[in-house]
């Protein structure tokens, strides 16, 4: 008996009007439910246990009274459980099933969280009584164990032994021998509350949690059982789905590639597609990871009664996609009557509202028998969910169970997908997608059953929910797989003799484009198709669209368009999300360039917008009905004119923005809006995000729309909604960032289509008179002030110089004065900005603003914040890039009007900085010590104060090279070595820092992984110009033999990705050592002679010749300081000019004069191949025959 059980006995009628006055707990009676639950209370603590008969009664009926009540807060629960568990002994069974009711009743509704000494109790309580009590109470016992244990796993250790231990009671009730199906589903939901992990809780030990891996993976392998009833199997399945999945989010990163994921693989498959009519699985029991396909049998059953339902013929989907459809009422509710209606409706509306289905099988299911199922199915091309009741075999009872049935097979699918999710959020991205063909079909079902996959529920399932969670397991595994997806290619001629795996991936992208859009067309349930349109977001992040045919986002962008005006204000928020993934997406692409650019009405989006409505809409639901609105007066309105001037895209955004809403009572979320109100705040925020990515990605296309979107801006800074405000300054931004991206120097924008200065400078006129100046000064929104500061760094440098004083006044003024806001975001972003301005033409020569800006900087450098300290850093380096400019441009005179003491301060502070602060700050510091000490003049070197901070400033360089530090700074700082070694006045060569210098820059050259590093120390050691800037003959030779042992071990890389840089260190290391070959002396001969008398004598000269051939100079590095004619010829005629160099000394020793023949008939040899070899073949060849024979 598990259900409530009433006793009778003597004393019932004195027992009951002992309860009374528990009556009305919970409904406001009698003094409020807290006071009836004191009563009630008050009663259990005055009873003492007993065996007769009236207490027995009594207890009874104040269990009934407490489980009949329905609370509203938790009063003392706890308390009042461990008094009834004192109060029932063990011998009492009826009375420990009421109190289990009681128990699961009370945690369950007032989601009570137990106190430790009431946890210990009440399951020690627990423990007990399932040894104690006869089997038939097990599963109440269970069911409030079951309860007191959600959550708790970890506070049951000294319990876990008798209950997941060896023989325990939790194993043998969930094990397969277990006749009672309801106690061994009762025991599964036990074992899945014990694995359920709390934020902040430690899991349940990895012993235990593999037992219940095992079972739960055991329950969902094995075979349905006969003669079981099928909502229980389907509530044995749902529990064990429960219990894995709270396994898999507790299993973080622990679920490796192997023989449990892929059978667990295979079981979530299998139940993917529970109790579908038309679908029996013969799944594999493990799947293997392969980037190709796995069988999958789906048998077509047999057709026993042709007489119930008319033969029909298969219908392509296509036919049904191009109709509309009708709105369709219940979709996406909640509550569980709202899933059963949905299971149990007819057909699921696709296009028109006419069904549609690729499957021409037979209605067995996995819930019943196949002979059972073969018996009752009629054939019918289609599943049973897609006929109308007048085609039901069932009567009205059984039509009833019939839709409870197919409501729990629902929840089953739906389980199995939330567990898949599971695993997908545990599993690491590169195991997964080993598995990605069989969840993801690769090719479109053409006269062949389809591929059962993620698409086929998103398509086929009955119930939106499962659909949706289908989805969202899609979008799971898409998210970051760009670097997996970027395999995929088919732009080249098809092969015949086998499919490459780039092919098989790109025609899994196409079918996953195809179906999604299929999925967003026949979709008519709001939650869901919100769902589609996020699944198709994802994709398009992450799908190399530059290695694929175009076309695949042609289709989508016309059929995305309407949504927009969906009446659902999530439909149309991720509508416009969808929009700006495709104009983000590896932006610009020539594609979406032409999508941008076609007029409404042309089969785009745009003409899309201005139809009717979306295909699950009859009539128009509210919203827009089109891009063609104009904007009003106030934001400017968008120039008529070319169509192909037009972007249709830009019109509806910023219609979306800044235009009141035709009607917006029809929209679900208005509510009572008022006539005139705008979109709905998220509406609004995606449309800007929309045209920020529209501004970065095209904006040759938008420039003509230049002061419309500054309006647009401004109108979103005048707003007090901060969100609003946010992404008005993001646009502005952008829009500045643009204009930046047109004037650079490696801009192919020609200079008739970039946007006039004139006109720049109009865009920034109107931006700093409006309301940008109240947001640099809105200290109440510090994230706005940031934003507002990241503007006034985005301003065209010409445009800059051609702004009014009072103008350019404005911005220098209200940045220096936020550099010293106690905000860490805005200081950072002032900071920023100032390093911008300090290389502004018109202000760099400004030596007052170059000092404020410099102590602004130093202060910064002092700060706490690691973010300000990096920003302060790079603004650092961009000064001392002034700096260097300046003593070009400018000469002495801005040399000796800068402070000293400043500059003193500024080295001091980099070098601080260089020596103890994170990398991303040294990164930059090295950059400004290199600048710093190239600057220094003789004056300063010649002061006292300035000599130590120099040799810490070269100290500080050197041990950044030698460090373990990111690769960065030890690039930036071989550069900045290179950079202070063009300073004349440095005391290089004769200081004591200067063996140490050349020493990290050898071994840099040498044993480097990187070869950017060794590039940049090859670089920095042919920078000086004179021999006695080398040191001694000794260190010299270090020099010499470092170089050419680099350029011989220049093809070894440990890692794949440097052999794209093995060109450019070749060349850079060939024209060091012909540099230091050129200032070469007598005394340095041997140790020059010596290399090329060795073995490596070959490469070498192989090199040399290469390098002399190349006439691109490939991978020649940039900034290295030495510039030479790419030409054969001219570099033939310097190596000429070494050989005669070589052969003046005069008068030398033997030893030394054996030297100079060798080094001469080296370079000699070299000269003589050179002008042999006039073919690009037979260079190849020399280079190709020293690689063979090495």
């Amino acid at each position: 008996m598990r259900g409530q059980v009433a006793l009778e006995g003597e004393g019932t009628r004195d027992a009951a009007c002992s309860v009374n006055g528990c009556a009305g707990l919970g409904r406001g009676e009698s003094g409020g439910p807290g006071v009836q639950f004191s009563r009630c209370y008050s009663k259990l603590c005055s009873l003492t246990p007993s065996d007769m008969e009236s207490f027995k009664t009594e207890l009874n009926l104040l269990f009934d009274q407490l489980i009949s009540e329905n609370y509203y807060s938790d009063y003392d629960v706890c308390s009042l459980l461990v008094q009834a568990s004192r109060l029932v002994k063990y011998n009492q069974e009826h009375l420990v099933i009421k109190f289990c009711q009681l128990t699961h009743h009370l945690l369950n509704r007032l989601q009570v969280i137990v106190d430790e000494p009431s946890f210990d109790r009440l399951v020690s309580y627990s423990t007990r009584a399932l040894a104690a009590c006869s089997p038939w109470t097990h599963a109440e016992i269970l069911q409030a164990l079951a309860a007191l244990v959600y959550g708790n796993g970890p506070k049951c250790q000294k319990y876990l032994p008798d209950l997941l231990g060896r023989g325990g009671v939790l194993v043998r009730y969930s094990s397969p021998s277990q006749p009672d199906l309801e106690l061994r589903r009762t025991a599964v939901h036990c074992l899945a509350n014990l694995c359920l992990g709390l934020p902040g809780q430690p899991y349940l030990e990895e012993s235990y949690r593999s037992v219940c891996f095992q079972t739960f993976l055991q329950i969902l392998q094995a075979p349905r059982p006969p003669n079981v009833d099928d909502i229980v199997f389907c509530m044995l399945l749902q529990d064990a789905l429960k219990g894995m999945q709270y396994y898999l989010n507790g299993a973080k990163g622990k679920l490796t590639a192997g023989e449990h994921l892929g059978t667990l693989l295979a079981v979530l498959k299998k139940y993917m597609f529970f109790g579908l009519w038309g679908i029996n699985l013969e799944m594999p029991t493990i799947l293997y990871p392969t980037p190709l396909p796995q069988y999958e049998g789906v048998p077509a059953a047999k057709e026993d009664s042709p007489r119930d339902v008319p033969a029909q013929s298969s219908l392509s989907m296509n036919r049904f996609l191009s109709k509309k459809a009708e709105p369709e009422a219940g979709h996406g509710e909640d509550d569980e009557e709202a899933q059963e209606a949905e299971v149990r409706q007819s057909p699921r509306k696709a296009g028109g509202g006419e069904t549609h289905s690729h499957w021409s099988l037979g209605p067995t299911y996995a819930g019943r028998p196949s002979s059972v199922a073969q018996r009752e199915a009629p054939p019918s091309l289609y599943p049973s969910w897609k006929r109308s009741s007048s085609d039901s075999e069932f009567s009205d009872p059984e039509g009833g169970m019939q839709s409870k049935l197919r409501l729990y097979q629902a929840r089953v699918r739906q389980g199995a997908l939330h567990c898949f999710l599971a695993a997908v959020k545990c599993v690491e991205k590169r195991v997964l997608y080993g598995y990605w063909s069989s969840f993801v079909p690769d090719a479109p079902s053409i006269g062949s059953p389809p591929a059962l996959t993620l698409l086929t529920i998103a398509l086929k399932d009955p119930s939106p929910k499962v659909r949706a969670g289908s989805l969202q397991v899609l979008s799971a595994l898409l998210e970051g797989s760009r670097k997996f997806l970027s395999a995929a290619e088919d732009t080249g001629a098809p092969r015949q003799a086998f499919t490459p795996f780039s092919v098989t991936l790109a025609g899994s992208l196409r079918e996953l484009h195809r179906g999604l859009v299929l999925a967003l067309v026949a979709e008519s349930s709001s939650q869901t198709l919100t769902q589609v349109i996020k699944c198709l977001a994802h994709l398009v992040c992450n799908v190399p669209y530059g290695r694929l045919r175009p076309g695949l986002l042609k289709t989508l962008w016309q059929q995305i368009g309407p949504y927009v005006s969906h009446r659902d204000v999530n439909v149309r928020v991720s509508s416009l999300t969808l929009l700006g993934a495709v104009v983000s997406a590896q932006a610009p692409l020539s594609e979406v360039r032409l999508l941008l650019q076609q007029p409404p009405g042309s089969g785009s989006a745009s003409g899309a917008l201005s139809g009717p409505s979306t295909p699950q809409e009859a009539q128009p639901q509210g919203g827009r009905s089109g891009p063609e609105k104009e904007a009003p007066s106030s934001c400017g309105r968008l120039p008529e004119g070319n169509s192909q001037s037009q972007c249709w895209l830009l019109q509806l955004c910023v219609s979306l923005v800044v235009q009141p809403r035709e009607d917006p009572c029809s929209d679900s979320d208005a509510g009572a809006a008022a006539p005139g109100a705008l979109e709905p705040s998220p509406v609004r925020l995606e449309a800007l995000q929309v045209l920020a990515h529209l501004v970065r990605g095209y904006f040759s296309l938008v420039q003509a729309h230049l002061l419309e979107l500054g309006e647009v801006s401004a109108q979103c800074l005048r707003e007090t909604d901060p969100s609003i405000q946010l992404h008005g300054a993001k646009l502005l931004e952008e829009l500045g960032s643009g204009i930046i991206q047109q004037y650079r120097g490696d801009s192919a924008t020609e200079q008739a289509y970039r946007v006039p200065v004139r006109q720049v400078v109009q865009f920034w006129l109107e931006v700093l008179s409006g309301p940008l100046t109240g947001a640099l000064q809105n200290e109440l929104h510090p994230t706005l002030q940031t934003s507002a500061c990241d503007i006034l760094s985005s301003i065209l440098p010409q445009a800059f110089t051609q702004l009014p004083d009072k103008s350019q006044l404005l911005c220098i003024t209200v940045l220096l004065g936020l550099s010293y806001s106690e905000n860490s975001p805005v200081k950072a972003a002032a900071v920023r900005a100032l390093g911008v301005y300090v290389l502004f033409p018109c202000l760099r020569e400004d030596v007052m603003f170059v000092a404020d800006t410099a102590n602004s900087i130093l202060t910064s450098l002092e700060d706490r914040s690691p973010n300000v300290r990096a920003k302060a850093a790079w603004s650092l380096g961009n000064l001392t890039d002034t700096l260097i400019v300046n003593m070009a441009s400018v000469g002495r005179d801005f040399q000796e009007e800068f402070s000293d003491m400043l500059l003193l301060k500024m080295l001091r502070s980099a070098t601080s900085a260089c020596l103890g602060d994170k990398d991303r700050v040294k990164s930059n510091a090295v950059r400004a010590l290199g600048n710093l000490l190239h600057f220094l003049q003789p004056a300063h070197l010649s002061r006292s104060g300035f000599e130590g901070p120099m040799d810490e400033a070269v100290r500080a360089l050197i041990d950044a090279v030698r460090s373990d530090a990111t690769m960065k700074v030890r690039w930036n700082a071989c550069y900045a070595l290179g950079n202070a070694f063009r300073n004349p006045a440095l005391p290089l060569g004769t200081a004591p820092w200067t063996a140490d210098a050349y020493s990290a820059l050898s071994q840099a050259v040498t044993c480097c992984r990187n070869f950017k590093v060794r590039i940049k120390s090859a670089a920095a050691l042919s920078v000086p110009a004179e021999r006695d800037r080398y040191g001694g003959a000794a260190q010299f030779g270090k020099l010499w033999r470092a170089l050419a042992r680099a350029l011989e071990c220049s093809n070894e890389a440990e890692d794949f990705l440097e052999y794209r840089y093995c060109a450019g260190l070749r060349t850079q290391l060939c024209r060091t050592l012909l540099h230091l070959m050129s200032l070469c002396q007598p005394d340095d001969l041997p140790a020059v002679a010596a290399p090329l008398a060795e073995e490596s004598r070959p490469a070498l000269h192989a090199y040399f010749a290469h390098y002399h051939l190349d006439e691109g100079n490939q991978g020649q590095p940039e900034n290295d300081g030495v510039r030479e004619s790419c030409q054969p010829q001219e570099k033939l005629g310097r190596l000429e000019e070494i050989v005669a160099h070589l052969r003046s000394f005069p008068e030398m020793s033997p030893h030394t004069r054996e030297a100079q023949t060798q080094v001469v008939s080296f370079l000699e040899e070299v000269l003589r191949s050179c002008h042999e070899s006039q073919a690009p073949s037979a260079e190849r060849s020399l280079v190709g025959k020293y690689v063979i024979e090495k």
